[in-house]
């Protein structure tokens, strides 16, 4: 059976492991990644398209130049991209997020046993949690820097405000604001450089242990050097 340190700081990263992938889950469920404002012009007068969207669904809103709204639709991310390279990022950015969601679970299963038992394989201890929990946070920074270049290096709101209206013509300008669903990530990073850290501090803390109980024999006292 493992120490009683041991369970509580193993615990403690299984908590901060759950709360990632959970956190993961919410990012690619909710459709509040950026907000943008498209700005067209269409016979004598300028358009401005609204879109809100993540990485599958969004909507969308027209108001002409006097504030007007003409409209609202609901629309899927897919099938509303013409362009290969924009959804090809989109696509990658989901298989990213969804590998980070692996990541995560395989690093709480890793801690949940550490928590609970002494495995004998060296993977199965700190280094696994280690290599998962690297994982998922590299996989995450990954899907943080794939949606703005999608965005602002493939026109993503564009493409997505021309599907939303056949009529518009000239592109005036652009303003995006990227929402809750993107900068949770963040959080998801924060979490694991947690979990890190707390098995860091075990392992450290057990590595200075072991170091005291192999202690050179010149450390010893000289009465028991002579005997």
């Amino acid at each position: 059976m493992p120490s009683r340190k041991k369970t509580s700081m193993f615990a403690s990263a299984f908590c901060t492991c759950v709360s990632s992938f959970v956190v993961t889950c919410v990012v690619l469920a909710t459709p509040r990644w950026v907000s943008s404002e498209v700005r067209f012009s269409r016979t004598g007068t300028a358009v401005t398209v609204s879109l809100t969207y993540g990485l599958f669904r969004g909507t969308c809103e027209q108001f002409v130049e006097a504030g007007l709204q003409v409209s609202q639709t609901n629309f899927q991310v897919s099938e509303a991209l013409s362009s290969s390279s924009s959804r090809s990022l989109v696509v990658a950015t989901i298989v990213v997020l969804v590998l980070a969601l692996l990541s995560s679970l395989l690093s709480a299963g890793f801690t949940c046993t550490n928590a609970v038992s002494n495995p004998y394989q060296t993977f199965l201890g700190p280094t696994g949690v280690y290599t998962w929990n690297s994982l998922c946070g590299v996989l995450t920074l990954i899907a943080m820097i794939l949606f703005p270049v999608n965005v602002e290096g493939n026109s993503l709101s564009e493409e997505l405000a021309h599907s939303c209206s056949s009529s518009l013509q000239t592109h005036l300008g652009s303003k995006h604001n990227y929402g809750y669903s993107y900068w949770i990530m963040l959080l998801t990073l924060f979490l694991n450089i947690a979990s890190l850290i707390i098995i860091y501090l075990y392992d450290h803390a057990r590595y200075s242990k072991k170091k005291e109980q192999e202690r050179p024999i010149e450390n010893a006292p000289k009465d028991v050097i002579l005997f």
